[in-house]
């Protein structure tokens, strides 16, 4: 049967080439197993594990056993570069990303994603291009640096990683892009992902509008940053990494509000990586129909 017209397009026409998975992070203060369990009722097509304080994000037992359970699979791994995880899998940071390759690796997770170096983790930093490297020589799985922001104050900017929080001149062979981060930054994500090319190979999709410091990560659509667009143009150029919703629901009132903005968030990312899909029309009957279709 061929779907009605009704106004809008229908994203179930075409399966999206990139996967759009959901970040743990986008549940919390819930825990990484509801995570698993809202991915799979709403139809996410996997997860990027943050790395947290959460104990079950830590466990790989455990994460093998939510995935197996739900029947979705872990397809990234964040390593435990935040402030609030200095001490996660240990304070060494070379020992937290070889940790977090290991378990990406038998969770069969496509890619770590990594933040740059604090500006105090000047030894790290000092070798983290050429580390990185060795590293990505000995693994299948691919390290993704992602974009950060520099602190502002009094009009001022604070440098707060190294080698920088911009990726895009930097020796990456993979890079994460979150618009969340492009918004506090002020940079322009659609420039950003051209000068990157075919290093761009993972998203964290969340908008934001950046008047302040503060990282929203608010759902795709209720922010000033290109989302839609930047969807569009990814899914033109045949993008092939993944998209992840990382988005903030810590004041959603309910588990029902949480899955409600979760929807819309997979919603919204399911209909504009279907926009770039020219290979439907709408007839005449108003049907839409694939080109070529008989």
């Amino acid at each position: 049967m061929t779907p009605q017209h009704n106004g809008a397009y229908s994203p179930a026409l075409r399966v999206p080439d990139a996967p759009i998975t959901l970040s743990t992070a986008s549940v919390y203060p819930e825990k990484v197993p509801s995570a698993f369990e809202i991915a799979a009722l709403l139809g996410y097509d996997g997860i990027e594990v943050m790395v947290s304080t959460d104990a079950s994000s830590q466990d790989l037992n455990v994460l093998r056993r939510l995935s197996d359970y739900h029947q979705v699979p872990i397809k990234s791994i964040h390593a435990p570069c935040l402030l609030l995880t200095q001490r996660v899998w240990g304070r060494e940071p070379w020992g937290k990303l070889i940790r977090s390759k290991e378990v990406a690796e038998e969770l069969g997770a496509d890619v770590v994603v990594v933040h740059p170096p604090f500006r105090w983790q000047r030894d790290y930093a000092k070798e983290f291009v050429e580390g990185l490297a060795r590293m990505q020589d000995e693994t299948d799985v691919l390290f993704a640096v992602e974009n950060m922001f520099p602190l502002k104050a009094r009009g001022a900017e604070a440098g707060m990683y190294l080698p920088d929080w911009n990726p895009v001149d930097q020796d990456y062979p993979h890079v994460t892009l979150d618009l969340s981060h492009t918004a506090v930054s002020g940079s322009d994500a659609l420039g950003m992902a051209a000068g990157l090319g075919d290093r761009l190979r993972h998203i964290h999709l969340a908008d934001g509008v950046g008047i302040t410091n503060k990282d929203e990560h608010l759902v795709p659509g209720r922010g000033n940053q290109p989302c839609g667009p930047m969807l569009e143009t990814l899914a033109e150029s045949g993008f092939r990494g993944h998209v992840v919703l990382e988005v903030n629901t810590r004041r959603a009132s309910s588990r029902a509000e949480r899955m409600e903005d979760l929807a819309e968030a997979l919603a919204f990312a399911r209909l504009h990586l279907a926009a770039a899909d020219h290979t439907w029309q709408v007839t005449s009957a108003g049907e839409v129909t694939r080109r070529g279709a008989r």
